[in-house]
């Protein structure tokens, strides 16, 4: 069983996927790691990637589907994926539920669900590490990176301009989605507004019946 994560900006959804793929033994997934990965792999589609980033065009979906399905012939026997960011819209939902059906791969979407007003709290107020690019939410009130100790920064994308157009994008394009996964009864939905960590008690509670947790 795959598991597909699902959540509105500021969700939490970076964290809390981590800590699913390491309880839950889950290979994630995530479009912009892969594009980086394949475009220095020198396989034939990895320069195909290689080549529609260095033009400035965006991957097409059709490419994205191709690198889903390299990404699953390389897993390892009886390895479940985490997919983080995909499918965000209709268009990419029909191709990635007929590529799970060809691969003979069953899924669930797990929903972090978070108000409008709470992500757009949490955007405006949290920082990253320049170096490792860690997000820390309002609640860490370091100046530094616990992990190398970089000073904080302000994202140059969490403006109030930019907030709400990635909200805009996610409520029109992504929220469709979610709907369609719910009437599915592949939807799986957990409350993004507590602390990080009640979240991921939540999280285990929703997966135990499909997922094993360690």
């Amino acid at each position: 069983m795959d598991l597909v994560l699902f959540g509105m900006q500021g969700s939490g959804k970076g964290t809390q996927s981590q800590r699913i793929a390491e309880h839950c033994g889950l290979q994630i997934f995530e479009t912009g790691a892969e594009l980086r990965r394949l475009g220095s792999d020198g396989s034939d589609l990895g320069i195909k990637v290689k080549g529609i980033i260095e033009s400035g065009r965006l991957v097409p979906t059709e490419v994205v589907m191709e690198i889903i399905a390299d990404f699953l012939h390389k897993l390892p026997a009886g390895k479940s994926a985490l997919f983080d960011g995909i499918p965000r819209s209709d268009d990419q939902k029909k191709l990635f539920d007929e590529l799970m059906l060809k691969e003979g791969r069953s899924f669930k979407g797990l929903l972090i669900e978070l108000s409008e007003p709470e992500a757009v709290k949490r955007l405006t107020t949290r920082r990253m590490c320049p170096a490792c690019k860690t997000i820390y939410p309002a609640a860490y009130t370091a100046e530094t990176c616990e992990k190398d100790g970089s000073t904080l920064i302000t994202r140059q994308d969490d403006t109030p301009d930019a907030i709400r157009v990635r909200l805009d994008t996610f409520l029109e394009k992504t929220v469709p989605v979610l709907e369609a996964y719910k009437t599915d009864g592949k939807m799986l939905i957990v409350n993004g507004e507590k602390s990080i960590d009640e979240v991921t008690v939540d999280i285990q509670e929703v997966l135990k019946a499909d997922f094993q947790w360690a």
